[in-house]
């Protein structure tokens, strides 16, 4: 009975939200971007691109939810070292609970999308970052203000919220690398590209600024040049397609600056970089640091021969020790490697810079 209770107890405080108390150390996380992040937006959308089927989630403690690994993504775990439910995805969410409850944090991302409005559109609808910006906008004055005597106490409660980006990687996966569907490599070159994405980027950050977010982490574009959808479709020599890695750098590099730009004319603004690349892509070339063994193929059974989706209901067939490799299907990572990720960002100093996120929080 007390195991069915508790077990009643996390789902509520999961899903719905309840406050935790004042151990916290900031009122709430909100959550934007792509599959790397999603925690079920996808569901409820008309999309191909969807996680909400074993062997997905056959580590986590309510199963299939929509999260593309096996167990908790990277913010799953930001949300547990702040003390903090996992933020519940924006679309699952009923409008009257919104304006009910304590809001602890909401999560947009939505799998297949990215920074421009097209890419992962023939998968089916998924929201842009430009649309999930337009959700929270929503869920602000709508919802959220509905909890607040004052302006300046809404206010409050977003300057010390915490806000989790990871968006980029479709723009490049599902578009401009996609030349069988889009031609966007025929008319930009990688700068130019890259500065196309951050330009619109940016616009959609300032946005995030003025409905009152303050604390905003952004992770960069990982080494997608050493996802098993890449190294087992391109021909390339060592161990990733480093021509596609070079793609994210330029990404990267256009984003470190524009980050510093946004925090020193935003007032009050701390735009924290994610810069992830290295770890990750470290973690690729030496596994025995990170405990991990594999880190060239998926850990489930996917269509394509190892790049691309789990293939439902094979969970029989998924490695034993998901634990021990990097990639969970032919483009996501493992439980694993996002909690190494997390860790990082949170007490260290080489990923969240210039400050890791237990630094960001402790400011007034």
């Amino acid at each position: 009975m007390d195991k069915l209770i508790k077990t009643f107890l996390i789902m509520i405080s999961t899903l719905h939200m309840i406050p935790v108390g004042n151990s916290a150390a900031a009122p709430a996380l909100y959550v934007f971007g792509d599959s790397l992040f999603d925690s079920g937006n996808n569901n409820l959308l008309p999309t191909l691109a969807r996680a909400n089927f074993p062997p997905y989630g056959m580590n986590f403690e309510r199963g299939a939810t929509g999260r593309f690994t096996n167990g908790r993504t990277l913010v799953d775990f930001i949300a547990e070292f702040l003390g903090l439910p996992h933020s519940p995805p924006y679309l699952s969410i009923a409008r009257t609970l919104l304006r009910s409850a304590t809001l602890t944090g909401l999560n947009f991302a939505s799998s297949s999308c990215g920074i421009l409005p097209e890419t992962g559109s023939d998968l089916g609808k998924c929201l842009s970052f430009a649309e999930q910006i337009g959700l929270f906008e929503r869920a602000v004055k709508q919802d959220i203000s509905r909890h607040y005597k004052t302006a300046g106490e809404l206010s409050k409660y977003l300057s010390k919220s915490v806000f989790v980006i990871s968006i980029g990687s479709n723009d490049y996966i599902n578009n401009y690398l996609d030349t069988r569907l889009y031609d966007t490599s025929k008319r930009y070159d990688p700068q130019s590209f890259a500065r196309l994405l951050m330009d619109k980027f940016s616009q959609q950050l300032e946005r995030l600024y003025h409905l009152g977010a303050r604390k905003v982490i952004i992770f960069e574009i990982g080494p997608i040049g050493c996802i098993p959808s890449s190294t087992k479709q391109v021909k390339h020599k060592g161990q990733c397609v480093e021509e596609i890695n070079h793609l994210a750098d330029i990404f990267n590099n256009h984003l470190a600056s524009t980050l510093k730009n946004l925090t020193s004319t935003l007032h009050g603004s701390a735009f924290i970089l994610g810069h992830a690349h290295w770890l990750g892509y470290d973690a690729v070339i030496n596994p025995s640091k990170y405990g991990l063994t594999d880190t060239s193929n998926a850990c489930c059974v996917t269509w394509m021969n190892g790049t691309s989706a789990c293939i439902p209901e094979l969970g029989a067939l998924a490695c034993r020790e998901p634990n021990k490799h990097y990639f969970w299907d032919g483009y996501h990572l493992t439980e694993a490697v996002y909690k190494t990720l997390a860790t990082h960002c949170f007490n260290g100093s080489s990923v969240c810079i210039p400050k890791n996120i237990k630094e960001l929080v402790s400011e007034v």
